[in-house]
């Protein structure tokens, strides 16, 4: 096909403007494979594309999307061949690099993971960058030692995609899951995926003290800002939290106090240009430690013609798990 296609943004005099249009195969970057793009996702960080809410996209025009699942059509890469299965993430695609909102894509092959033994396509962008992002928090915690004896782990952003995979993998290698939320309505379906306990995240919306009782082990936080600092005085001697996000600012109005006193790690978990090794194993283990019935409960699906729309949601907080989005 000449054209096919794409969701694209282009630099305006105020902002960006965003539309379903026809993009032009002549206008792929460089790469040394071309994907037919089967099935992508929505992340908090696409729907800061579409809405142009924040400066995401650095190069005009941009194809959004930060990852997607389909099938190699052409490759001069050794490690890939026409027909192969394939998954990609970050690299800056829908940044720096045009991304997966479209019927194509072009991308250099050492960006490339197979599709485990076991995930369709559809599952893997159920997972998608959220998803893979949880369990990339989950392998650093293990890293620094954390097991589920060790006591409660609290996962922040509860609702969100990051948390509720992040809720269902704990759940299921062991873990006593404290879930944070922003809306308690959704207790029942946090409950559901594998959370122990449900806590208001006005709980950890105050100052942060230098110091608070000890509360859990480790955690997993996308949220940042208060709710980080919080979550730091809050753990327990010589316990982890893994920092993923900030959906709640950029800011850690903390203290050196967890440090230095308690011995807490914050350990920085960066999706974007994890090395392939890492990636590989963090998609090896979601086709064994997700529950696939709890993934499906999880998701719903859009069509591309949607991804506008609910990019908008996302940034509200109304987007509830994971939402896949069908390309072709």
């Amino acid at each position: 096909m000449a054209t096919f296609k794409a969701i694209r943004i282009d630099k305006a005099e105020t902002g960006t403007t965003v539309a379903l249009t026809q993009f032009d195969e002549a206008e792929l970057m460089d790469g040394d494979v071309t994907v037919r793009v089967e099935w992508s996702t929505l992340n908090y960080k696409d729907g800061l594309a579409v809405t142009g809410k924040a400066p995401v996209v650095r190069r005009f025009p941009m194809i959004a999307g930060v990852d997607f699942a389909g099938t190699v059509e052409q490759s001069s890469h050794p490690s890939w061949k026409v027909g192969d299965k394939v998954i990609c993430n970050g690299w800056g695609m829908g940044e720096t690099h045009l991304g997966a909102y479209a019927e194509k894509a072009r991308v250099k092959g050492d960006w490339l993971v197979a599709l485990p033994a076991g995930l369709t396509a559809r599952d893997a962008m159920a997972v998608g960058t959220a998803g893979y992002t949880a369990m990339l928090s989950v392998l650093a915690l293990e890293k620094h030692g954390l097991t589920p004896k060790d006591g409660s782990v609290i996962v922040t952003g509860a609702a969100g995609g990051v948390g509720s995979v992040a809720i269902a993998v704990l759940s299921r290698l062991g873990y006593h899951v404290i879930a944070s939320t922003g809306r308690m309505s959704e207790a029942g379906y946090l409950r559901d995926l594998g959370a122990s306990e449900v806590i208001d995240r006005n709980e950890l919306s105050g100052p942060a003290k230098p110091l608070a009782k000890e509360r859990w082990a480790g955690g997993i936080d996308s949220v940042g800002s208060t709710t980080l600092a919080n979550l730091l005085s809050m753990t327990k001697y010589r316990g982890a939290i893994g920092a993923c996000g900030l959906a709640g600012g950029m800011d850690l109005p903390s203290s050196v106090a967890p440090f230095i006193l308690r011995g807490v790690c914050l350990l920085g978990i960066d999706s974007v240009m994890c090395p392939i090794e890492l990636r590989n194993t963090a998609w090896t283990r979601l086709a064994t430690d997700l529950d696939r019935a709890k993934l499906s409960e999880i998701t719903h699906e859009i069509g591309l013609d949607d991804v506008i729309e609910a990019g908008a949601r996302i940034l509200a907080g109304e987007v509830r798990g994971r939402i896949v989005v069908k390309i072709l």
